[in-house]
């Protein structure tokens, strides 16, 4: 009998029996989070290369967006390749497709150190440019953030941006984070510029007047160093 592609399970449901995190998914009103798979990556490719800042601003430490299309592609597959065989539960980068409507819109990661005894995690995003401005941002962080602080057991929660990021720091400021120093790093060869460390403890963390949902924590726990974890209502 022929196989037609339609019949063939997915990556990521391929794959979630030997990487179990993969089977993680977040949900907020508007969004659904769920671990970059590569059944994502040539959409978040497209994402990528049609804009994700003005070509006189650069964001990013790295300037991965910068470089022929082709360069970049290279890069946004690499890293995703890279950081889900790198992870191990002591130090581990978790980047999140965020879905509105189905439709790819950016990047939500979450990342941390030895987190089983810190508690600490660093968020980090980004929008595809077409996306910008509709509150998103806000939303898929305030989504990550409850997950940390409600479900992974955080206490703090770090971010940064550079001071002329306005739209990073409103969206940080909306949330509840709050200055936590400054330090000067180079941008472009040649060149410096102030970086804004912000930090959120769960007595400042600004909650919506919704909760995240969560599904698939209890066969993904060890992978955050956390095994003892499970899902809303279970155990």
């Amino acid at each position: 009998m022929q196989t037609t592609a339609d019949t063939r399970p997915t990556t990521r449901a391929a794959l979630h029996r030997y990487l179990p995190v993969l089977g993680l998914r977040l949900t907020t009103p508007r969004l659904e989070l769920a671990p970059v798979c590569d059944d994502d990556l040539a959409e978040l490719v497209a994402l990528a290369l049609a804009g994700v800042h003005p070509a006189d601003r650069m964001p990013f430490f790295v300037a991965w967006t910068v470089g022929a299309p082709d360069d970049v592609a290279r890069g946004v597959l690499a890293y995703h390749w890279r950081t889900r065989a790198e992870a191990v539960p002591e130090r581990w980068t978790l980047p999140l497709a965020v879905r509105r409507d189905g439709e790819l819109v950016g990047i939500q990661e979450l990342q941390a150190r030895d987190f089983a005894v810190t508690r600490s995690v660093t968020t980090g995003s980004w929008l595809g440019a077409a996306h910008q401005g509709a509150g998103i941002g806000t939303e898929m962080r305030n989504g990550v953030v409850q997950f940390a602080f409600d479900h992974l057991g955080a206490t703090r929660a770090k971010s940064g941006a550079f001071t002329d990021n306005l739209a990073s720091l409103r969206v940080s400021a909306k949330v509840g984070y709050v200055p936590d120093g400054t330090r000067v790093v180079l941008r472009h060869p040649g060149v410096a510029a102030v970086d804004q460390r912000l930090l959120l403890t769960p007595d400042r963390f600004r909650r919506p007047d919704w909760a995240v949902g969560v599904e698939g924590l209890r066969d993904c726990g060890a992978w955050f160093g956390r095994p003892e974890l499970v899902d809303p209502g279970v155990g």
